[in-house]
């Protein structure tokens, strides 16, 4: 599994103005709806209803939304880089501006596993975070993230 098969490059994009974790949510639903044609709706609830398991704020900037939808047949992805930080209720309660919210098939398993590792492993690369804040062109972004070293899962 590689990025470049979870991540289209309309899916990437820079925001300058989120003002809350609901609104940062109401926009990864309409990129998801433009990009994969999901349902922007759903796509929010299934968000929040994940979130309210637990905050997926991973620490150091990053947050890793995600969510299993109905009527998709594999993992899609949007990469969303804020250009004001967020408060998210991270692990480490330090505001995101790194976001990969990652779509699986409701029924999926290893694979919705798989890609989340794989995006895991990536935003810990303090190389490619770095990176992805010197940027803010979405195709440079997309670039980075998709050519990322380590950018395979076993």
């Amino acid at each position: 599994m590689q990025l470049s098969n979870l991540l289209q490059p309309g899916a990437v994009k820079v925001l300058a103005h989120v003002t809350s974790k609901k609104r940062l949510f109401q926009d990864l639903g309409e990129i998801a709806h433009s990009a994969y044609g999901l349902n922007a709706a759903q796509t929010v609830d299934a968000l929040q209803e994940r979130e309210s398991l637990g905050p997926t704020g991973v620490g150091h900037g990053v947050a890793l939304p995600h969510a299993r939808l109905h009527g998709l047949d594999h993992v899609v992805g949007v990469f969303l880089r804020l250009e004001r930080p967020l408060e998210f209720d991270a692990v480490d309660r330090q505001p995101v501006d790194l976001i990969f919210a990652l779509f699986a098939p409701k029924d999926s398993g290893v694979e919705h596993l798989k890609a989340l590792a794989l995006v895991s492993r990536t935003m810990r690369n303090t190389e490619v975070c770095a990176k992805l804040r010197a940027n803010t062109a979405p195709a440079a972004l997309h670039a980075v993230l998709t050519e990322a070293h380590g950018a395979q899962a076993a």
